[in-house]
């Protein structure tokens, strides 16, 4: 199998993030597509016309952009197969969740299909990464979406943490200590006025965070009765 060029790399990255902000955020502007890459805009409208030339996305001038089915494709196979690296980063190597990806990221281009048939073979057919984002099916099937994230829960409802849309290192091992991973337990205690910090309550006690980071984390309810505020 040919490797990758450098020009593939970029297109590899260019879609994978169209991907991402297409399904985590309200559209893919040329200004949001710059920030996520970090990139100059003048940069971004010049890949997007590119990529439009070549069948892979539309795009308008001043638009936003789309995946095409071709587009689609590129996309999801490079991010399932970061995610699929991510899980056998953290369950096979041991490496901890706020290291996997930028490791993953590394990986994500040399993963042959060979590879990603065996990462699934031996992960036992992971859904979700270390982060609890989907691993997009290779059928080009829509991963489910989850809507609520914790900055919306309301004080004296128990929620779980389902999701965390952070890659930053300091961010996941600050997280980390204070117990805000997929599959956690937690209490909204209180909310603060005028978009004031968040009190939480779960197994590694009680704290406050900021509405900025409580909207990085993606939640679903819990039957559990809530605690007493």
């Amino acid at each position: 199998m040919a490797g990758h060029t450098h020009f593939d790399e970029s297109t590899e990255e260019y879609l994978e993030a169209v991907y991402r902000l297409e399904r985590e955020g309200p559209g893919v502007s040329t200004s949001g597509l710059a920030a996520d890459l970090g990139v100059a805009p003048g940069s971004v409208s010049g890949m997007l016309k590119k990529l439009a030339a070549d069948g892979y996305v539309t795009h308008e001038a001043r638009g936003q952009a789309k995946l095409t089915e071709k587009g689609l494709r590129v996309a999801v196979r490079v991010v399932r197969r970061n995610r699929l690296a991510e899980v056998f980063l953290q369950d096979i190597l041991g490496m901890p969740w706020d290291e996997v990806h930028d490791e993953a990221c590394r990986l994500e281009h040399a993963i042959s299909d060979r590879v990603e048939e065996r990462l699934v073979a031996v992960l036992g057919d992971p859904k979700v990464c270390p982060h609890g984002l989907p691993i997009p099916p290779a059928d080009l099937s829509a991963p489910p979406r989850i809507g609520e994230r914790l900055s919306e829960a309301q004080a004296g409802t128990t929620v779980r943490v389902v999701e965390v849309v952070e890659d930053v290192p300091e961010t996941l091992r600050y997280l980390d200590r204070i117990g805000l991973r997929p599959g956690a337990q937690i209490d909204v205690v209180e909310r603060g006025p005028l978009g004031g910090p968040i009190t939480i309550e779960g197994a590694s006690g009680r704290t406050a965070i900021s509405i900025e980071l409580a909207r990085l984390i993606a939640i679903s309810p819990e039957a559990s009765p809530a605690l007493s505020a």
